[in-house]
């Protein structure tokens, strides 16, 4: 992988700038075993052979079946690699998600993805989701229990907004936020803005969209055969230009496809270029 500089999640975790997502390794729905497990295995030993410091993984993917295959594949860990997993969201089948956010669930969640990964202390750990349900200081106050115990590292907020995060600080170090975003999912910009300033790491997950940035026929082909790149490259360094705290997390279940995500930060976008692409796409609606 080209360099792609390093951002300090919390300030004192280094990570490269393009991570790893493991959710797209389950089946359809994102709930059941990979079609082809062997092949999830190689993408998850590749990537981490390219360069790769941050796994990014949770519970609910499978449910479980993504944190297995990331202790089966890359068990024991080399000494430079983040894992980052995830709590509070229930599965009650394909497609199907619901937040859960009481503080004993949230313990079990934590101990259960810590016996999976076979891990001492998880590095990176998401509120999931936040549950409206259930008082914040309920949900990250078990998070910081666990973090007293040292079997959290750094916490972070999946799905927030800039209120809930400036809410979660009050309790807690937030150390990155992972939201949707992309191209044709810009709506949480001021939360982008908001992480920069502040100098939280803010982790763009479904980064490709669903797939429909990828695709060699979409959106981003014309502006891809100028800068001889693929469009998945180009959107992918779209975001790297953003800002110097954007970590993006491409997932796919192909090697071929993660070692050409793994070149994009090799795509070189002048400022116009970055404020053409993010002007040209900012109300595209999402598909």
């Amino acid at each position: 992988m080209e360099s792609a500089g390093v951002v300090l999640l919390g300030g004192d975790l280094p990570v490269r700038r393009l991570g790893y997502g493991t959710m797209r390794l389950t089946g359809p729905g994102f709930w059941g075993p990979p079609a082809d497990r062997d092949e999830a295995v190689r993408v998850l030993r590749r990537a981490v052979e390219c360069g790769v410091t941050l796994i990014d993984t949770a519970d609910s993917y499978g449910p479980h079946i993504a944190e297995e295959l990331v202790a089966e594949a890359l068990y024991p860990y080399p000494p430079d690699l983040v894992i980052s997993t995830k709590g509070g969201y229930t599965r009650q089948g394909p497609d199907q998600w619901r937040p859960l956010g009481r503080p004993e669930y949230l313990r079990q969640c934590v101990e259960l993805s810590l016996r999976r990964l076979r891990l001492d202390r998880i590095d990176l750990y998401h509120l999931h989701r936040i549950d409206p349900a259930v008082p914040l200081a309920d949900q990250l106050g078990a998070l910081a229990e666990l973090q007293s115990e040292g079997k959290i590292g750094h916490i972070g907020l999946s799905e927030a907004g800039v209120s809930e995060i400036r809410a979660a600080r009050q309790l807690v170090e937030v150390a990155a936020v992972q939201n949707i975003y992309s191209l044709t999912r810009q709506r949480m910009r001021d939360t982008l803005e908001y992480c920069t300033a502040e100098g939280i790491a803010f982790v763009p997950y479904f980064p490709l969209g669903k797939g429909e940035l990828a695709r060699p026929d979409g959106l981003l082909a014309a502006v891809a055969g100028e800068l001889r790149a693929t469009p998945a490259q180009v959107a992918l360094a779209w975001l790297l230009h953003l800002s110097p705290l954007v970590v993006p997390i491409p997932g796919t279940s192909r090697v071929s496809h993660l070692e050409e995500n793994l070149r994009a930060p090799a795509v070189s976008l002048t400022a116009g270029q970055v404020a053409a692409l993010t002007a040209a796409w900012t109300d595209h609606p999402v598909s």
